[in-house]
């Protein structure tokens, strides 16, 4: 079984061997329920999903816009607990190799623990972290806050093995100054996530112009692959941004079909094929803007 850091660089590295972005669907995991959220994952990776993001409910997702902050609702609804996430996960990765980020909040790590939590996460086989609110300067010192020593998952668990913790996924907004994204990009691994908007998260009608400018910025100060989301709405605004991005994460969309659906026999089923037409998008991208014919 590959390590967690091995999943996302060889997922890259296949992607640009077969010339094509990222697809990274985001869910809110709880909702409607673990049993379901287990499905949809399966179901989403079956529709062409490259990456899982997971959201982690949490109770004031300010970053969130109404469709996933009801998203959250209805999992903490439910009784969604972190444990139940970490739960959920190992049951994913029981039947799935598909790198697996979790987005989340800094107060529930918090509460869990974040040494425990850290080691928990390694062990369930989450590849990445997301931590919306937690600066890169504050977070080597996340373990001192809970009053807990460094994850034994950092420890050597023989002379030439070491067992790695999820590896951090940082964020860049339109609004960070270069000498931001040069302390940012520093502290990345696995990939970049850029905002493409400011505000928070939601569908829009229209990518931002500036997007092709910015990533070419971002560049300069880092190798990662950079992934784009927020506001993402429909397959030709992802083919838009695959042209240029190496990842399309696209959320809100797919969780607002999961809430109308509900608990349902068939949620994961539907929620595989609404995705197919933004998995084919975002792979077809490149090699369609270089057929003369696809422009006819």
């Amino acid at each position: 079984m590959p390590a967690m850091s091995e999943r996302i660089e060889r997922l890259f590295a296949r992607c640009r061997d077969e010339n094509r972005a990222a697809f990274i669907p985001y869910i809110c995991a709880g909702d409607p329920n673990f049993v379901r959220t287990v499905e949809i994952a399966l179901a989403l990776e079956k529709g062409g999903a490259d990456v899982l993001e997971l959201g982690v409910p949490f109770s004031d997702p300010l970053a969130d816009g109404i469709v996933n902050q009801l998203a959250a609702q209805r999992a903490l609804e439910g009784g969604a607990t972190v444990r139940g996430v970490l739960e959920c996960v190992g049951e994913i990765r029981r039947r799935s190799q598909i790198p697996i980020v979790l987005y989340t909040y800094l107060n529930p790590i918090l509460g869990y623990g974040m040494a425990e939590f850290e080691r928990e996460a390694a062990a369930a086989g989450i590849d990445g972290l997301l931590i919306l609110d937690l600066p890169p300067e504050e977070d080597r010192s996340s373990q001192e806050l809970d009053g807990l020593k460094p994850s034994s998952s950092t420890l050597k668990k023989d002379e030439n093995r070491v067992e790695e913790n999820p590896v951090r996924i940082r964020l860049i907004a339109p609004t960070t100054p270069r000498e931001r994204i040069a302390v940012i990009a520093a502290s990345a691994r696995g990939f970049i996530y850029y905002v493409s908007r400011e505000g928070v998260t939601g569908a829009r009608d229209s990518v931002a112009q500036s997007l092709e400018e910015r990533l070419t910025m971002i560049r300069r100060y880092t190798d990662l692959p950079i992934a784009v989301g927020f506001g993402i709405s429909n397959p030709d605004q992802a083919a838009t941004v695959a042209m240029i991005a190496e990842a399309v994460v696209i959320g809100s969309a797919i969780v607002d079909l999961i809430g109308k659906i509900g608990d349902a026999d068939d949620l994961a089923g539907s929620v595989g094929k609404f995705v197919a037409p933004f998995a084919s998008a975002i792979s077809s991208s490149r090699t369609k803007s270089r057929d003369p014919d696809a422009k006819a």
